[in-house]
């Protein structure tokens, strides 16, 4: 895949307020522009939650927020990211100690998503943007009723280098994000960044959105003033140590997998799953 990306001084401005009643209205436009076709085809992702994202992230614009669900529409019809499973990914046990779900919420009762940058894994760059549509998908269950921006995403930047994340890889993550899981992201924390990371950011920022860009908080674990951040997100019991926190355990992958296919089950993509209930 390839996309054209805005730069952040190309983007559209930032997010305006609406009643709730302007809100309903606004997603019946929607719909009325989307067609009882599209509505049919693709009725679970259509929820009244996920046109509400598409039209915050649009500024309210319905025809913007067709465009872009539409858009959006013809992508899902080609990766077909809702079939995705655990089992479907490449070295996933090796894979999700790059890049997880915690089974601790932040103290706002958000969906925590960790990734480990600099982690090396033997999957190419496309299983690994497979890897994040999964989680994407996992992240934004329950669209009708769950809240917006409701992940927060820690990035691990330890050890990181220039050759970490290619560029390629770093542009597309966003472009799914910002345009197919709109709304979706709370806060990135961008963890313990090394100096030549620096360089990277100046690039890399001119293809984030100025909401999106208005997440990015910077945190070191050295430094008391950041780390209040962490506090102020996160129960310091649950979180990883490494990001400040007093929990030392690891990953279980044995336990994360059978939770990962018990998630699958619950999207309705399983395939001749078998949980080891035992690992509860």
């Amino acid at each position: 895949m390839s996309y054209h990306f805005k730069t952040r001084s190309e983007a559209t401005p930032p997010r305006t307020p609406a009643s709730s009643e302007e809100q309903q209205r606004k997603i019946h436009e929607v719909r009325e522009l989307l067609g009882d076709d599209l509505q049919t085809e693709m009725p679970s992702f259509l929820s009244n939650g996920t046109i509400r994202r598409f039209l915050r992230a649009r500024n309210w614009n319905t025809e913007q927020a067709t465009k872009a669900v539409k858009e959006t529409i013809k992508w899902r019809r080609q990766y077909k990211p809702d079939e995705i499973c655990w089992d479907d990914l490449a070295d996933r046990e090796n894979g999700a100690r790059k890049a997880y779900l915690p089974d601790y919420l932040d103290k706002n009762g958000r969906k925590v998503f960790v990734t480990m940058v600099s982690m090396k894994t033997k999957t190419s760059g496309k299983e690994q943007i497979k890897h994040l549509v999964y989680y994407l998908e996992n992240m934004s269950l329950n669209s009708e009723h769950g809240e917006d921006d409701n992940v927060v995403w820690i990035c691990d930047f330890r050890g990181w280098t220039l050759s970490s994340t290619p560029l390629w890889e770093s542009r597309e993550s966003l472009y799914i994000i910002q345009n197919y899981y709109p709304g979706l992201i709370a806060a990135a924390i961008v963890s313990n960044p090394p100096k030549i990371f620096e360089s990277f950011w100046k690039i890399l920022k001119h293809f984030i959105e100025p909401a999106m860009h208005d997440k990015v908080k910077f945190v070191y674990t050295k430094n008391s003033e950041s780390q209040r951040i962490m506090e102020d997100l996160f129960d310091l019991d649950k979180l990883e140590s490494v990001f400040g926190g007093r929990n030392t355990s690891g990953l279980d992958i044995v336990k994360y997998a059978d939770r990962m296919r018990r998630q699958d089950q619950f999207r309705g993509c399983c395939k001749n799953i078998n949980v080891n209930t035992s690992s509860t």
